[in-house]
C-alpha cells in the first residue's frame, strides 16, 4: 500500500491490517476538519483493483453498506469495495452540505463546495493512496440522496452506479434526473428506493420512476422498490442489499436461472457466452475477474447440451491457464478430440489428464475409463 503523506489528512487509526479506518480530513475546499470513515477489505492487496462505493450520511449508512459489501463479496454476489463513509450528522451539517436553492432546485454555495470536497479531494485522495477501480457507487438517504443526483448534471457522471433512498426532492429534480439518465451512453445503474408510507415527496418521486422506466436505453440500468411495511425512518435499512444484487448482478457467477434463460437461448458459441461475460465485466468494473470454476462448468454443461463441441477446445485451453495444476484442461481437451474423431490425440491427452490432480466432479477414475474405453475401441 502506498504511504504518501498528504498534508490535509491526519490519521487517528493508522494500522494497516484494520478493516475501518477513522480520520479526521482537513478540508481545503470546506476549510474545515471533516469525520470520514473507510474500509477496506480484510485480504487487501495492491495488485487487485477494489470498486470505490461513497457513502453520504456515514453515521447512518456506513455500518450497512459495509455489511452488505462483506456478504456479497464473500459469496461472489459483488467484487470486494472500498467503502468510505462521510459523516454529516453532527450538528445537523448534512442540511448545509446538501442544501439547494428553493427556487433553482441547484446546490446552494456550502453544498457546491461539499460537492468539490467529495470529487475533487476524498476520491482523489484514495485513487492516489490505494488500488480503486474505474467503477464508482454513492449510496444517500433523503436529503443526502437528492445531493448525489447533482453528479448526473455533469458532463461525465463522477459515479457509475447511484442508490438513491427516499430522496428529498429539489425542484424539478423529477423531470430532470430522467432528462439527465437519457443522455448518457455510458452504463448507469440507478437504483431508487421508497417506503411505502406516504410523505411530501411521494407523489413526486413515482412521477421520477414513470419518467425514467420511460427511457429506452440499453446503458441505463433502472430499479425501483418500494417497500410498504416501510416509513421514511426505516427505509434506510430497506433495500441496500437488493440494489446490489442488481448492480452487481454481471459479476455474480452463472446461476441456474442464467443457464437456462441466456446461456442455453444464445445464438453465439457456448464459449463465445463465457468470454462476453467475462469481457464484459472487465469493460464495466475496469479489472479482469478471476474466471470462476462454477462458470467453466456451467460452460462445460452447456457445450454437452447444446452439442457445441468446438467450444471445448478454447474451453480446454482456459482451464489449462487458470487451473492448471488440475487435470481440467487436458480433460477437456481430450473430449474435444475423441467427439472430433482423432482418437490417438483423445487418448494421449487424457493419458495427460489421468497424471494431473483432481477437480470438482472429474477423478482420474473418469480419466482412465476414458483411456481404456478408447484404447477397446480401437484396438491399442
Amino acid at each position: 500500500m502506498k504511504r504518501l503523506l498528504i498534508p490535509f489528512a491526519f490519521f487517528l487509526c493508522m494500522s494497516l491490517t484494520a478493516q475501518v479506518k477513522v480520520e479526521i480530513f482537513e478540508s481545503f475546499k470546506l476549510q474545515e476538519r471533516r469525520d470520514v470513515k473507510y474500509y477496506f477489505p480484510e485480504d487487501y492487496d495492491e495488485a487487485k483493483k477494489y470498486p470505490l462505493i461513497v457513502v453520504l450520511d456515514g453515521e447512518y449508512l456506513f455500518d450497512q453498506v459495509v455489511a452488505n459489501a462483506k456478504f456479497y463479496s464473500r459469496f461472489h454476489g459483488m467484487p470486494q469495495s472500498i467503502v468510505v463513509g462521510i459523516e454529516q450528522s453532527q450538528n445537523e451539517i448534512r442540511l448545509d452540505d446538501c442544501a439547494y436553492e428553493p427556487d433553482s432546485g441547484l446546490p446552494s454555495e456550502k453544498a457546491k463546495k461539499f460537492f468539490e470536497f467529495l470529487g475533487m479531494e476524498i476520491i482523489p485522495y484514495l485513487d492516489l493512496n490505494y488500488s480503486t477501480a474505474p467503477f464508482k457507487m454513492v449510496v444517500g438517504y433523503d436529503i443526502t440522496a437528492n445531493f448525489s443526483n447533482y453528479w448526473l448534471f455533469k458532463e461525465h457522471s463522477l459515479f457509475n452506479a447511484y442508490i438513491n433512498i427516499s430522496p428529498d426532492l429539489a425542484p424539478e429534480m423529477e423531470t430532470r434526473v430522467p432528462a439527465r439518465l437519457g443522455a448518457f451512453d455510458k452504463q448507469i445503474f440507478y437504483q431508487l428506493i421508497l417506503e411505502g408510507e406516504k410523505n411530501k415527496n411521494t407523489a413526486r418521486i413515482l412521477a421520477m420512476d414513470k419518467a425514467i422506466k420511460a427511457i429506452d436505453k440499453e446503458s441505463l440500468h433502472y430499479n425501483f422498490y418500494q417497500y410498504d411495511g416501510a416509513d421514511h425512518t426505516s427505509i434506510a435499512t430497506y433495500g441496500i442489499g437488493e440494489a446490489f444484487d442488481n448492480i452487481f448482478g454481471m459479476f455474480k457467477p452463472i446461476s441456474p436461472k442464467e443457464y437456462k434463460t441466456q446461456l442455453l437461448t444464445s445464438d453465439e458459441p457456448v464459449f463465445d457466452y463465457l468470454e462476453t461475460k467475462y469481457n464484459n465485466i472487465e469493460d464495466l468494473f475496469g479489472f479482469k475477474k478471476d474466471v470462476n470454476l462454477n462458470d467453466l462448468m456451467a460452460v462445460y454443461a452447456g457445450i454437452r447440451k447444446k452439442e457445441d463441441y468446438d467450444s471445448l477446445k478454447p474451453l480446454a485451453e482456459l482451464c489449462k491457464k487458470e487451473f492448471s495444476a488440475t487435470m481440467l484442461g487436458f480433460y477437456f481437451e481430450g473430449e474435444y478430440y475423441e467427439q472430433m474423431g482423432e482418437p490417438k490425440k483423445a487418448l494421449r491427452t487424457f493419458e495427460k489428464a489421468f497424471g494431473m490432480e483432481e477437480i470438482d466432479f472429474l477423478t482420474k477414475e473418469m480419466a482412465l475409463e476414458k483411456i481404456d474405453a478408447l484404447k477397446a475401441d480401437f484396438g491399442y
